[in-house]
């Protein structure tokens, strides 16, 4: 087999629409585009959110708070989750990323507080709750922070 020898598969491509090509071909005179308007010209129809010159419902609702594009976004995993691992693990992001109980490890971890630790972890993380760094020294591990 060559270059020159490479078809597409049978019925995979169609022949392109000949318009404007008669009345016997179904698309001559006005080629599929009706009578005169907006969308029978070149280059025609109207933007996204065109309301007809009427003042679009986009302008007409108020502006609402701001995104602020500097705030950080952390993963963040509840004390409960970590007694899966074995005694002695060091938990991290990239440990937590791995066993998917976290999808990504975005700016950082953050240790929430809510259900029960009873195994010795050390875990690394950005922040943690207050409830959760108690439970984690509590169960006997200890909580870096990164």
């Amino acid at each position: 087999m060559k270059l020159n020898e490479l078809k597409p598969a049978l019925g995979s491509t169609t022949a392109p629409r000949r318009k404007g090509r008669g009345v016997g071909s179904g698309l001559g005179k006005t080629s599929g585009k009706g009578h005169k308007g907006a969308k029978a010209r070149s280059g025609g129809g109207k933007r996204p959110g065109f309301e007809g010159g009427q003042m679009p419902l986009v302008r007409q609702l108020p502006k609402r708070g701001f995104k602020n594009i500097f705030a950080k976004q952390f993963a963040t995993v509840n004390v409960g989750a970590l007694d899966c691992f074995e005694e002695g693990t060091v938990v991290t992001a990239a440990l937590l990323a791995e066993k998917k109980i976290i999808r990504k490890e975005l700016d950082g971890l953050k240790i929430l507080g809510s259900g029960e630790l009873t195994k010795k972890l050390t875990v690394k993380a950005a922040k943690y709750t207050a409830s959760a760094k108690e439970k984690i020294e509590a169960a006997g591990g200890t909580a870096e922070v990164i």
